[in-house]
C-alpha cells in the first residue's frame, strides 16, 4: 500500500517540477523566423550567412577543439560569478536589512557601487588585477551581486517585528533567529535577485571577455567577426542563447522546488 502513494506522490513532483518550466511553444516564433530566412537566403552571404551555415560552421568549431575550451571557461566563469554574488549579497543583505548602524555605514558605499556601469569596471580592475580569469571573475560578482543584495536587504526590512520580538521572548541566538525566522521570509525575494541576477551574469561573463579577448565565448565572436566570419559570429549567438535559456530552465525547476518547501507568506 505505501508504493503506490509514494509512486502518486513522486508522480505528482514530477508534474509540479515540469509546470515550472516555461512552454516550449514560446520557440516557436524564433523557429518561423529561421525557416523563413534560410528560404528566403539565396546563397552564402558575408553578412547574413543562412542558419545552415550556421550549423557548418559550429560543427567546423567543434572540430578544432577551441570552442569547448572557450564554452567551459565562459560557463565556469558564469557559475562562479553567480555563486560568490548570492554568498557575498545574502550575507550583506541581511547584515544591511539587520543592522541599522550596518546601514548607516554602508549604505553610501553601496549606493555609489550600485550606479557604476559594469563595462566601467572593467579598466579599473585589469590595472588592479591585471588580465587574467580572476580579474574577470570579479567583474561578474560585482554586477551580479546587487540585485540578490537589494532584494535581500529588503525582504530582511519587511519582516514583521512581532515575529523577532518573539524570537527575543524565546531567548533566541542570533543564529537562530536568522536560520529559523530571518533565511525562511526572505526566500522568496532572494530567489527574485538570483532570476535577475542570472541574464546580468552572462552578459557581463561574454562582455568582459569581448573586452579583454581571455578565454572564453565572447573572446571567439570577437576573432570570429575581426575575421569577417559571419556565420561563425552567428553560431556562436544562438550557442549563447541556447545556454541562457537551459540557465534560466533549470533554475525555475529549482526555483519551483524550493518555494515549494517554502511558500510565500500570504
Amino acid at each position: 500500500m505505501d508504493r503506490p502513494s509514494s509512486n502518486r506522490g513522486i508522480a505528482g513532483q514530477l508534474r509540479s517540477v515540469l509546470a515550472s518550466l516555461p512552454p516550449a511553444r514560446g520557440l516557436l516564433p524564433l523557429i518561423v523566423l529561421l525557416l523563413v530566412w534560410q528560404l528566403l537566403q539565396p546563397g552564402p552571404s558575408p553578412y547574413f550567412p543562412g542558419p545552415l551555415q550556421w550549423w557548418t560552421a559550429t560543427v567546423t568549431m567543434f572540430g578544432r577543439e577551441h570552442l569547448i575550451a572557450a564554452f567551459g571557461a565562459t560557463t565556469w566563469t558564469f557559475l562562479e560569478g553567480l555563486l560568490l554574488a548570492i554568498l557575498a549579497g545574502t550575507g550583506l543583505g541581511l547584515l544591511v536589512g539587520i543592522s541599522d548602524r550596518a546601514a548607516r555605514a554602508l549604505q553610501p558605499l553601496l549606493e555609489f557601487m550600485r550606479a557604476i556601469p559594469p563595462p566601467v569596471t572593467v579598466p579599473v580592475a585589469s590595472l588592479l588585477i591585471g588580465y587574467s580569469a580572476s580579474m574577470k571573475l570579479t567583474v561578474v560578482v560585482l554586477s551580479a551581486l546587487w540585485p540578490i543584495l537589494l532584494n535581500a536587504t529588503s525582504a530582511v526590512r519587511q519582516i514583521d517585528p512581532l515575529l523577532l520580538d518573539v524570537a527575543r521572548s524565546f531567548r533566541l541566538t542570533a543564529w537562530q533567529r536568522i536560520r529559523r525566522i530571518i533565511l525562511p521570509a526572505i526566500v522568496p525575494s532572494l530567489l527574485l535577485g538570483i532570476r535577475i541576477a542570472i541574464p546580468l551574469a552572462i552578459v557581463v561573463t561574454l562582455l568582459v571577455e569581448m573586452l579583454t579577448s581571455l578565454p572564453g565565448i565572447g573572446a571567439l565572436m570577437i576573432r570570429s567577426q575581426r575575421n569577417f566570419q559571419s556565420s561563425e559570429v552567428y553560431a556562436l549567438l544562438v550557442l549563447v542563447g541556447l545556454f541562457g535559456f537551459v540557465v534560466n530552465d533549470l533554475f525555475a525547476v529549482i526555483e519551483g522546488v524550493i518555494m515549494r518547501r517554502w511558500p510565500p507568506r500570504s
